[in-house]
């Protein structure tokens, strides 16, 4: 099979991929928009329902109320019973006495008592019926607050439903982002295939620098089909999906996501994405708020890829990236996250436009304290992190803008750079032999060195270092700076003795 058919197989696979990731963030937002509007529906109708239930029986018992109190309250349905009673009393008491007092009564006064009993007997037949109404209407209301707090169970009972339909879609939701992850997976594995097959990119003073996710390789015959399914992950909101993934309470699918952006950070054509999508700010927010040390280490491993770039240093810088970094390192247990914070410190002190900021925000502070890890992988960084600064902080003080002895000598780092001249790791000892040729450049420095035993180390270095560029470099710095030359003149002679 031929280069441009494997091209273009990948290519068909990877608009297969991109397909399918378009079909499943559309049937996502779908049922998601769906989900929305029913649950806004439902939550309308039932505030609404309720509202109305409990207006309708709260008018109603108010208005019975008002007319009770008004027409008939206890007070008076008493007086009326006891009315009764007494009226009832009376035409007992005239039905006996009747028969006796009919011969004595003149018709008039029969006349009138009767019209007297027939009032009696209306007012009573009345109230009887005003009772009988009264206890009637006490059974409707009885049956109508029956009928509201049914309406009630029914509409809880709905929005336990819509409840439960939610936690349903939520898990749907949980299976659609499970599937984008397995897709950004996709990039991340293309990404290591490549760093397997390429080199790892040249950092300050010639030394590899390869922490994890953070290769250079060369272009290969895939390297457009790459691009292009990249370019396209963006074009299509890939990334920005990828990104509000960092925000997940998921810690494993938060973890996957800031690899697959670590892994698209080796790229330098995708930083320019990555950051401009927020991904950096993303990066240190998590880097600030999560507990968790792996997710402190795929993160600054990620931000460490992007501080390859100039420009990347100093948005990180001004967001406060390297207070973060140092706190990071502060915390960490694990020298692997000592090693890769060392590297993302380590490219920050190559810019010479952050020398005093990074002193300023604790990166001075932060690199002692990793000298204490005695792991030759964070050595490297170390180093590699001196190297550049001593090499930024020589050029500043060639242009005037740096005066008097180096930040590194003044923050205590000398010791460890004496000691680790003759570090038996190549990359370790080379840095550092780097670090002393710039040091040694300043007379504010040579008391410090001569006195700390740096320039001893030098004076070894400009003889015995195996590399040949270092070897002329020493020796150049010990002629030039007028501070060493007594201190030359006497180990000349005590080598001659």
């Amino acid at each position: 099979m031929t280069v441009e058919n494997m091209v273009k197989l990948k290519q068909k696979l990877i608009t297969k991929v991109y397909i399918e990731l378009d079909k499943f963030t559309m049937e996502y937002e779908r049922q998601q928009k769906e989900f929305q509007e029913d649950i806004e529906g439902f939550t309308t109708e039932g505030q609404h329902r309720i509202s109305e239930a409990q207006k309708g029986y709260s008018d109603s018992l108010e208005k019975e109320r008002m007319k009770y109190q008004k027409n008939y309250n206890k007070e008076s349905i008493k007086v009326l019973e006891e009315k009764v009673m007494e009226n009832k009393k009376k035409y007992e008491d005239f039905c006996m006495t009747s028969t006796v007092e009919m011969a004595i009564v003149p018709a008039e006064e029969v006349v009138i008592l009767k019209k007297i009993l027939q009032k009696e007997t209306l007012l009573r037949n009345a109230t009887e019926g005003e009772l009988n109404h009264l206890k009637n209407q006490m059974e409707e209301m009885k049956m109508l607050e029956a009928s509201r707090e049914s309406d009630i169970s029914k509409l809880r009972k709905m929005l336990e439903d819509e409840a439960h339909q939610k936690e349903k879609l939520k898990g749907e939701i949980a299976r659609l982002q499970s599937q984008l992850l397995q897709l950004g997976s996709e990039v991340g594995k293309q990404t290591k295939q490549k760093c397997r097959r390429g080199g790892f990119e040249k950092v300050a003073g010639g030394l590899d620098y390869s922490p994890p996710f953070l290769v250079k390789h060369p272009q290969q015959a895939s390297g457009n089909g790459e691009e292009a399914s990249v370019a396209k992950l963006c074009e299509h909101g890939g990334l920005q999906k990828i990104l509000s993934l960092l925000e997940s309470e998921n810690a494993d699918a938060q973890i996957h996501a800031v690899k697959i952006i670590a892994n698209l950070a080796c790229e330098e054509r995708n930083q320019k994405k990555i950051v401009e999508a927020g991904g950096l700010t993303s990066l240190l927010t998590l880097l600030k708020n999560s507990k968790d040390e792996t997710t402190h280490r795929i993160a600054a491993s990620a931000i460490a890829n992007l501080a390859m770039n100039e420009t990347n240093q100093d948005l990180i810088a001004a967001q406060g990236g390297i207070n973060l970094l140092s706190m990071t390192a502060a915390n960490a247990e694990d020298p692997q996250t000592l090693r890769i914070v060392a590297g993302a410190i380590a490219n920050l002190f190559g810019n010479d436009k952050l020398q005093i900021k990074i002193r300023d925000e604790g990166g001075m502070k932060a690199l002692l304290g990793m000298t204490r890890c005695k792991h030759p992988d964070v050595h490297t960084q170390v180093a590699r992190a001196i190297a550049n600064f001593a090499k930024c902080e020589s050029k500043a003080s060639i242009q005037g803008t740096k005066v008097g002895r180096s930040s590194l000598i003044v923050d205590g780092l000398l010791p460890w750079i004496v000691q680790n001249a003759s570090n038996e790791v190549s990359l370790v000892r080379h840095d550092i032999e780097i670090a002393l040729c710039h040091l040694a450049k300043h007379e504010a420095n040579a008391r410090d060195m001569i006195s700390g035993g740096a320039m001893g180390e030098l004076v070894r270095v400009s003889r015995d270092c195996s590399r040949e560029d270092i070897r002329i470099l020493a020796r150049e710095t010990l002629i030039s700076n007028p501070a060493f030359q007594p201190e030359i003149r006497r180990s000349e002679q005590n080598n001659v003795e």
